[in-house]
């Protein structure tokens, strides 16, 4: 395994953005290049976008390009300017729930944004392009845990379906240009300037404020918790790492990031309740459209390829988002 080299420029896409920022502060702090582009989208509350970006600009290894993935012009300018080693494409529409309603970004950023950044690839080459797909591809598969090998052909979520889609588009594009390609499958991240949308986040807002928290399939739901500094350790592994050509001659591979731990819900709110040192206000409700009984990687490749598993308890990792979310807060 090759260590992370520190001579590379790294683009980073979805630089603002929560898992974006943490990968571009780690890189920075090891002191590589990093090039950030983002467009500052208003899903969730910009000014957490911009105090993000502030921290990042701090760096003077650090550059950030405001752009949009599906303008082709913008991103073809990026890669001929910047001319990026490796490319870590984080840059994408998030939220399952918003995707029922608002189909459309989806289509633009995840797919339309993504055949942009594989065509930036194939005309400006680089080493290795890393991309986020999604513990979500895989649906309501009742076989556990979930490993890259099973099939993932029943999306219930359109969000789902634009990550799957991005998978099977790189792979096309690693074996007709010749593109080292990694795609990983990311598991419920969470921590400090994490995405308000995300229910630990809500949670804690409103527990704070002594308002109802909204539980769906009645708390019957089971979730592998991913805490953001092991995800940025497991990109980190890879970056520098780009996949052999398997036996069909395509450098291509995909891999779970995933706690390989699910956590029931109910005693994640509990946990949460104990960092926060509050009770909170509990309504239940049935299952939502495009939400899935139970998550749970198998990180068996990532385990063989990296000696790497991620291990950060929820009792730890929501620790450390409570003392940030105070912080931050001032509450």
């Amino acid at each position: 395994m090759n260590p992370l080299s520190v001579d590379k420029t790294y683009l980073v896409t979805g630089g603002a953005g929560f898992i974006g920022f943490h990968l571009s502060k780690s890189l920075l702090e090891r002191g590589a290049k990093v090039v950030g582009f983002d467009n500052l989208n208003g899903y969730y509350d910009v000014r957490l976008k911009e105090d993000r970006l502030a921290i990042l600009k701090k760096y003077e290894n650090y550059t950030f390009v405001k752009g949009d993935l599906s303008d082709r012009e913008s991103v073809f300018g990026l890669f001929r300017e910047y001319a990026p080693q490796v490319a870590v494409n984080l840059g994408a529409q998030a939220g399952v729930r918003y995707s029922i309603d608002n189909p459309d970004a989806y289509m633009q950023s995840n797919v339309i944004g993504f055949f942009h950044i594989l065509e930036a690839c194939r005309h400006f080459p680089v080493e290795h392009l890393v991309y986020a797909s999604s513990s979500s591809v895989y649906g309501g598969n009742d076989k556990v845990p979930f490993s890259t090998q099973d099939k993932v052909d029943e999306p219930v979520s359109l969000y789902a379906a634009t990550k799957k889609s991005n998978e099977l588009m790189a792979h096309a594009y690693s074996k007709l240009y010749h593109i080292p390609v990694t795609g990983l499958r990311f598991f419920t991240v969470y921590g400090p300037y994490g995405r308000p949308d995300m229910a630990y986040y809500k949670f804690t807002q409103k527990i704070m404020a002594g308002e109802p928290i909204q539980i769906y399939n009645n708390g019957d739901m089971y979730r592998d918790f991913t805490y953001i500094d092991d995800i940025v350790r497991g990109v980190e592994n890879i970056l520098c790492n780009p996949p052999a050509q398997n036996e069909k001659g395509v450098s291509y591979k995909l891999y779970n990031i995933g706690n390989n731990k699910p956590e029931k819900l109910m005693d994640y709110i509990g946990t949460l309740e104990k960092c926060l040192g509050k009770k909170a206000v509990k309504e239940y409700l049935p299952m939502q459209p495009g939400d899935v009984y139970q998550t749970y990687a198998d990180v068996t490749d990532l385990m063989r390829d990296y000696h790497f598993k991620p291990d950060t308890t929820i009792e730890e990792g929501l620790a450390k988002f409570v003392a940030w979310y105070r912080e931050y807060y001032q509450v």
